[in-house]
């Protein structure tokens, strides 16, 4: 399970995972210098910490790395929601209490979401009066709707990024966060 990006290693994952190509270093600083003094060496160890966490896959260009993402920004905030729905004493009132939290186009986001997952939902209403998915109806796991890995980012590797084959990992073997 991960944990939670601290600030810098966020601000790099986010631009890894918008920018969605391999970046350097290099390119990573002079984005980062746009809102703050940093130095190379600080960005520098810190993709090499989120190599070592699994986060990110190196490949040498030249004299340097080349760095991409190994799982999504949306997989990694369902892995964080999840974790923190698994760790209340009742799961249910915490899922009422954060919908009470969510806004209006978060709630049709999430209407959206369920439909998508489980299309039928609107004709088992008696069965599912929330609507919410139970699992596939074949037995296995429920798909992600974007076509990566099931819907327990626990008991999937991460989903693969553009260009690496399907089913790969970590050269390392490390799972993304796991501080291995």
């Amino acid at each position: 399970m991960p944990r939670q990006l601290g600030e810098l290693e966020d601000a790099v994952m986010t631009r890894v995972w918008q920018w969605n190509r391999p970046v350097t270093v290099r390119e990573v600083l002079e984005d980062l210098q746009q809102e703050r003094s940093i130095a190379y060496t600080t960005v520098m160890t810190v993709m090499d910490n989120l190599h070592q966490k699994g986060w990110v896959r190196r490949e040498v260009d030249g004299r340097a790395y080349r760095y991409t993402a190994v799982s999504t920004r949306a997989a990694y905030s369902a892995a964080l929601m999840n974790e923190a729905w698994s760790q209340s004493d009742n799961p249910a009132a915490a899922l009422v209490a954060f919908f009470g939290m969510m806004s209006p186009e978060q709630r049709e986001a999430l209407q959206d979401a369920v439909r998508m997952v489980s299309p039928n939902a609107a004709d088992n209403s008696a069965d599912n009066p929330a609507g919410v998915p139970a699992g596939n109806p074949a037995g296995g796991p429920v798909a992600n709707p974007a076509g990566g890995p099931a819907d327990n980012p626990e008991d999937s590797p991460p989903e693969p990024t553009a260009g690496a084959p399907e089913g790969s990992a970590p050269a390392d073997g490390t799972e993304p966060g796991s501080g291995r």
